[in-house]
C-alpha cells in the first residue's frame, strides 16, 4: 500500500538531493503509529516529492554507535546538557556506501553533522578516522568504542517550494550484544530545514494532534537495550512509545 501511495509522488533522484543536504539545520521530530502512515502520505503528495533509487522508495540503513565505556555520550544528553555529541558510522545498504559521521547539536537548538566517506564499519579507529575524531569532537579517538547498532528503513521525501528535507524511519531495531529490540509498529519523522519555519507537515501533525518532542534514536536504543543505565529524564518519552509500540517486543537473542 506505501507504494502505491509513494508511486503518486514526484520523485526526486539522489544527484538533486545534493541541494537540500542540509549539514547545518533545526530539527522538529514526531513520532507515531506506522497505521496512520497511509493518511499522513496521503495528505502530502501536494507538496512533497520522494527519493527514488533503483525504483524503490525504502532505503534500508545499518548504524553502528560510538560511546566512551562509561557511555559519556549518552549521559551529557540523558542530563540536558546542550553542545553535545553523537559519534556513528552509517551504511547506505542498497547503494553499497557508507560514512563516519559526528552529529554535533549546539546551545542554539541547531544540527551540525560532518562526516568522511568510509564504506567499512569502523571497529577500530583508521588514522584518517583518528583525525577526523580529534578534529570535530572533544573526545580522545581511542575512547570512544562500538556500542550498538541503530536500524531501520527510511522514506525520504523534499518539499516541492522550500529548503526542507522530511525523513520518514519505520521498522526500527536496535541490537546490542544479545540483547535486541524491535519496534515495528513505531514511525519516527524528522522536519530538517535551514530555519525552524511553517511547512505542510508540521501543519499536518497540527491537525492529527501529533506533538513534536525531541526524540534520540541512540539514547532511545541505550535506554532500551541496556542493563544498568539511568533512564529518569527519558521516562516519560519511553511510556508515550511504550503505548505507540506496545505489541512490540524485546528479545534477549538475535
Amino acid at each position: 500500500m506505501l507504494n502505491n501511495l509513494l508511486n503518486s509522488f514526484e520523485p526526486i533522484s539522489l544527484d538533486e538531493m545534493d541541494n537540500v543536504k542540509l549539514m547545518d539545520r533545526t530539527d522538529t521530530k514526531y513520532t507515531f503509529h506506522s497505521e496512520i502512515l497511509p493518511t499522513v502520505l496521503e495528505q502530502l503528495k501536494d507538496s512533497y516529492r520522494v527519493l527514488r533509487i533503483n525504483d524503490t522508495y525504502q532505503s534500508n540503513y545499518k548504524t553502528l554507535y560510538y560511546d566512551t565505556n562509561e557511555l559519556s555520550l549518552y549521559y551529557k544528553h540523558h542530563s540536558g546538557k546542550l553542545n553535545r555529541y553523537k559519534v556513528r558510522h552509517r551504511s547506505y545498504v542498497d547503494s553499497n556506501i557508507g560514512f563516519l559521521e559526528v552529529k554535533f547539536k549546539n546551545n542554539k537548538g541547531r544540527t551540525i553533522k560532518d562526516r568522511i566517506k568510509n564504506n567499512e564499519v569502523l571497529l577500530q579507529w583508521t588514522e584518517e578516522a583518528r583525525h577526523f575524531l580529534a578534529k570535530k569532537t572533544p573526545y580522545l579517538p581511542d575512547t570512544l568504542v562500538p556500542n550498538l547498532w541503530v536500524n531501520y528503513s527510511r522514506i525520504t521525501l523534499v518539499n516541492k517550494t522550500s529548503n526542507e528535507r522530511l525523513t520518514i524511519d519505520l521498522n526500527l531495531e536496535f541490537i546490542k550484544g544479545d540483547r535486541e529490540k524491535s519496534m515495528k509498529s513505531l514511525v519516527i519523522a524528522e522536519v530538517k530545514q535551514e530555519k525552524n519555519q511553517p511547512s505542510r507537515f508540521k501543519e499536518l501533525m497540527k491537525q492529527l494532534r501529533i506533538r513534536e518532542g525531541s526524540i534520540s534514536k541512540y539514547c532511545m536504543a541505550v535506554a532500551l537495550t541496556g542493563e544498568q543505565v539511568k533512564i529518569n529524564s527519558f521516562k516519560a518519552k519511553l511510556i508515550q512509545l511504550q503505548k505507540i509500540t506496545q505489541h512490540d517486543s524485546i528479545t534477549n537473542s538475535r
